[in-house]
């Protein structure tokens, strides 16, 4: 379990490193996103000494036994416009890959994700 965690925050902080609108983030910034399954959210805390209050959430729960709704993202105001949003999007998308889920999408910003990334596998995940 320890081993398959690690890999997946090692291969979203992979994704930062290349995702081109995170350039306005200082380059001392590392962003991970981090999941928390108990409390069913992706969380990423942008920058360092920065308190509960500047965590960017995207929030889910379990419909059915292997069907999630995404029900909604939050970043602190501070942080907008720099692609975290799309970073917690996209790892909620590589978990319903992972766990072979299915997804209603009731959050505004990941339906607008999914339709900016045109995916055929992104798009099969999604419950219409």
């Amino acid at each position: 379990m320890y081993l398959k965690m690690f890999s997946r925050l090692t291969a979203v902080t992979l994704r930062v490193k290349y995702f081109p609108t995170l350039s306005t983030l200082s380059s001392s910034c590392r962003l991970m996103v981090e999941h928390d399954r108990q409390n069913q959210r992706f969380t990423v805390t942008p920058g360092s000494g920065t308190g509960a209050h500047e965590c960017a959430v995207l929030n889910y729960r379990f419909t059915g036994e292997k069907e999630v709704d995404l029900m909604s993202t939050y970043v602190p105001e501070t942080f907008r416009g720099q692609g975290v949003a799309a970073l917690l999007s996209q790892a909620a998308m590589d978990y319903l890959v992972e766990e072979n889920l299915k997804a209603h999408v009731s959050c505004w910003y990941i339906r607008k994700y999914i339709e900016e990334h045109p995916l055929q596998h992104l798009k099969d995940l999604i419950i219409t």
